[in-house]
């Protein structure tokens, strides 16, 4: 065995495999796959929401999905298997209520079918903003087999209902895994 001190310049580093992680001496594990993933809603595909009704969004187009863990069939990311460690999760929502009703709107990023963090949005009944955006910017410990969906729910003065979206480029879920 040889030692020396210097630097080491590479071009690419990669598992006999090709893919997964890599151990650099004394048990160091450098993870070199890192999931990531951009679902989008298009006004092609609005959503019809209840006054008052907590509503799972669908999404009807990836972006990108790195580890194909964005499933559009049912609207959720799943971690992948030995993926777990923090994320960083975002999400837009663009609502229209013709009627400029909507008084309340809550979004919420769920985690195993339970609602963890949530964005709330007040205003008054009066204020005739018919389109609003909402926003939601987390972090996340994640272990694998999680996953991750976003509801909505909007308060209308009148008890009508609204659209998502409003527009082609006005709804996403986003998320990505951090460096260790």
């Amino acid at each position: 065995s040889i030692m020396a001190n210097g630097i080491l310049k590479v071009g690419e580093i990669t598992t006999s495999s090709g893919s997964g992680n890599i151990t650099i001496g004394s048990g160091v594990t450098v993870n070199v796959n890192r999931p990531a993933f951009t679902a989008t809603k298009s006004n092609t595909s609005q959503q019809t929401l209840t006054d008052n009704a907590i509503t799972k969004i669908t999404f009807d187009a990836e972006v990108f999905d790195t580890d194909s863990a964005f499933d559009l069939s049912n609207d959720k990311f799943t971690v992948p298997t030995n993926q777990g460690g923090k994320y960083l999760f975002n999400v837009q929502v663009q609502d229209y209520d013709a009627e400029a009703n909507l008084t309340d709107r809550r979004l919420f990023l769920y985690k195993n079918g339970s609602a963890l963090y949530r964005n709330q949005t007040s205003e008054d009944a009066d204020t005739d903003r018919t389109v609003v955006t909402t926003q939601l910017n987390v972090i996340d410990d994640a272990s694998a087999g999680d996953y991750y969906e976003i509801y909505y729910q909007g308060n209308t003065s009148d008890s009508g209902t609204f659209l998502l979206p409003d527009s082609t480029n006005g709804m996403y879920f986003s998320g990505h895994k951090l460096g260790a």
